[in-house]
């Protein structure tokens, strides 16, 4: 028995002692640049469960919560992280503009590691989860749908579904208060992405009722497969009956594939018609004989999910913190609602066409976006060895090696509250969008030629929710006894709170919508 012991003891020093040598290798292949030495690696499982515990882990939502201070504490704009389980890992995360539009111009240096993306492949490959020829492919396919043609009825359907917002649900009430105001903003931006990027007309009246031959309606089907994947990525089949909550998360990804299989057999017996949505130029890839240019069944369907998240959780959460933001600055909110009426007369809707003239809808809306970005990593890896030049808040340069099969993390947040391009970055100032601003400090879409292809389809749903609610009512939060005496930055740590999901998520945002005389 003894003789076991020493074994398993001599075995544990022997495997630590391999860990320790392999760790002090990688510190020094990168010439031991400044930034987080760390048990567990970042983009471990383990960690994001883990609270912050300094050269363990990071923490749930790191990137976001500790936005350029690690950047300031290192020194420069890129800083390291070596962590040594599950196995030795080297990254950089990036927060110099120059240095990310070197890596996001050199897809071949940089290329994207697809093998991070396996939550969003749950239904087939897509877009977002490729590469090189398949992504090009995929890109070739939606590219056409994306028009200016189609950004009109983006505009009009937006338009239209919050005035059904307002006469059919708010009808008769000049006060509406929510408990989370993401319940207004997910149907919205859902009704939205299902009208014109789909062809598929939801009513507010009808997103209530579960049809028939479904167990759950077409959003609560969504919103559920978007809020816990979490659970279906990491857990068995078998685990996946053992709770309530599991079980119901197994219901929806079957009903979501149920409806999005319904959305293409519907398409297909219809009558052909000139139409110009999303929609139709996947459908179009889907019907002819197989070759390198068309889509499987499985890849319509997993591209289909794609643009569904993407389309409506990215909106939904953009709009929620916007409003947030407007209700906790009312000053700003006045100066937004004066603008629209500046530019809109009174007692009529705007127009696509006025779109450009609303430069300070489009600034609160890039002001969120810089505050809240919808990604927090944009992830890339070294295909090759390389280098990075980083820079400091002095204009000091210093040239980073970066080995080959290094991961390299574009992180948003770091990038966006940087105060080498941003001044006063953790303050809400949309007039910091009206005059020269630093484009290239400005990721929300990430940028190069993986950029995001429904930039503008999301600017024009934004700005015309933003516009048309603003001009209609004003926003507040909501006032609740046991909040009666926070302060300020207290209500607004609050109101403003969120947590990691496929987009960084608001967790409770209470407002009231009054309306205006």
């Amino acid at each position: 028995m003894r003789g076991f012991s020493l074994l398993v003891v001599s075995f544990i020093l022997a495997y630590l002692c391999r860990k320790f040598l392999a760790y002090r290798r990688a510190v020094r292949s990168i010439q031991n640049h400044p930034g987080h030495r760390l048990v567990f690696s970042p983009a471990n499982f383990l960690a994001q469960l883990l609270p912050k515990i300094k050269n363990v882990a990071l923490g749930s939502n790191h990137l976001f919560n500790l936005k350029h201070d690690p950047f300031a504490l290192a020194g420069w704009d890129i800083h390291s992280s070596v962590s040594v389980f599950p196995d030795i890992r080297t990254m950089f995360m990036l927060a110099d503009a120059a240095a990310i539009k070197e890596v996001t111009s050199s897809r071949a240096r940089f290329p994207k590691p697809v093998q991070n993306y396996v939550a969003l492949l749950f239904y087939g490959r897509n877009i977002v989860a490729s590469e090189g020829e398949e992504w090009k492919k995929y890109r070739k396919i939606s590219a056409p749908a994306f028009s200016d043609r189609n950004n009109k009825l983006v505009w009009d359907e937006s338009v239209n579904i919050m005035n059904g917002l307002f006469d059919d649900v708010w009808a008769g009430r000049d006060v509406i208060a929510v408990d989370h105001c993401v319940d207004i903003t997910l149907p919205i931006a859902l009704f939205v992405i299902g009208v014109a990027g789909f062809g598929r007309s939801i009513s507010w009246k009808d997103d209530t009722i579960v049809p028939h031959g479904h167990q759950m309606t077409f959003k609560d089907a969504l919103h559920v497969v978007t809020s816990d994947f979490f659970f279906k990525l990491i857990l068995p089949g078998w685990a996946m009956g053992l709770t309530e909550r599991l079980r119901r998360t197994t219901l929806a990804f079957t009903e979501l594939r149920l409806y999005m299989s319904e959305m293409i057999h519907d398409r297909q017996k219809t009558e052909k018609m000139d139409r110009h949505d999303l929609f139709s130029s996947l459908l179009e890839a889907n019907d002819h004989n197989l070759d390198a240019s068309t889509l499987t069944e499985d890849e319509l369907i997993g591209n289909i999910y794609i643009f569904l998240v993407a389309g409506h959780e990215t909106t939904a959460h953009t709009l929620c913190f916007t409003f947030a933001l407007l209700a906790l600055y009312p000053d700003e909110q006045e100066k937004l609602f004066e603008h629209i009426k500046s530019v809109i007369p009174k007692d009529r809707d705007p127009t696509y066409e006025e779109m450009p003239s609303l430069t300070y809808s489009l600034a609160v809306f890039y002001e969120t976006l810089r505050m809240f970005p919808p990604v927090s990593g944009i992830p890339k890896v070294a295909a090759e060895d390389t280098t990075l030049t980083a820079t400091n808040a002095n204009g000091e340069q210093t040239t980073i090696p970066i080995p080959k099969g290094t991961g390299v993390l574009i992180d948003t947040p770091g990038l966006h509250y940087n105060p080498r391009y941003w001044e006063d970055p953790h303050a809400f100032k949309p007039s910091r969008f009206l005059q020269d601003w630093p484009r290239d400090a400005f990721l929300p879409f990430s940028s190069g030629a993986r950029a995001c292809i429904g930039r503008k389809f999301f600017e024009t749903e934004g700005i015309a929710i933003l516009t048309i609610l603003v001009s209609r009512f004003k926003i507040s939060v909501k006032e609740e006894p046991q909040f009666s005496g926070e302060t300020f930055d207290q209500r607004r740590s609050r109101v403003l709170a969120c947590r990691a999901g496929l987009t960084v998520t608001p967790l409770r945002v209470p407002l009231v919508f009054t309306r205006r005389n």
